[in-house]
């Protein structure tokens, strides 16, 4: 029983939840310091959780800048074009819910690349197959063949940027 603690402990955890704590609280003070170290340890002691799938990961920070860089400018770009989707004087486009495969190989890869294609307007993804590494992907702007060209391309990218990034061998 005391091994299974000694692995449950993180302290770095504790201390994460501790700050969220103090600004949810509003202030620091002893008494929500100490607030939230009870709670880490709750928490980290009551609700464990499995340790993050990252065999075989290394980050390429240079090209991890970069890829974020160009993240903002395309979430501009992807805001522009929604915006003009919706404010046109023309009839809304036709979309489309296509499943993609996937090729990044670790988990943590794969969800790092479902948010980072979620937080940007035009497609999300709606199902995730872990099994077979596959999305279903809603599309907004899918009424021309180059319109889910080009979207089905903004996957690929990202996809390929993120085994670049992580997934070195």
């Amino acid at each position: 029983m005391i091994a299974g603690l000694k692995r449950r402990f993180r302290p770095w955890f504790i201390v994460w939840i501790t700050i969220m704590w103090c600004l949810l609280m509003g202030e620091v003070t002893w008494a929500n310091v100490i607030g939230g170290l009870l709670v880490g340890c709750l928490i980290v002691f009551g609700l464990p959780l499995p340790a993050m799938p990252i065999a075989g990961l290394s980050v390429n920070w240079w090209l991890l800048f970069v890829h974020m860089l160009t993240w903002f400018r395309d979430l501009a770009v992807a805001s522009t074009k929604v915006a003009w989707l919706a404010l046109r004087p023309a009839e809304p486009p036709k979309s489309a819910i296509v499943r993609v495969p996937m090729r990044v190989s670790n988990e943590l890869v794969l969800s790092f690349a479902t948010v980072l294609y979620n937080l940007q307007p035009g497609g999300s993804v709606s199902d995730i197959d872990i099994a077979n590494r596959m999305w279903t992907v809603h599309l907004l702007d899918a009424g021309t063949e180059q319109a889910l060209a080009r979207e089905l391309e903004t996957i690929a990218t990202l996809e390929r940027r993120m085994i670049r990034i992580f997934e070195r061998k």
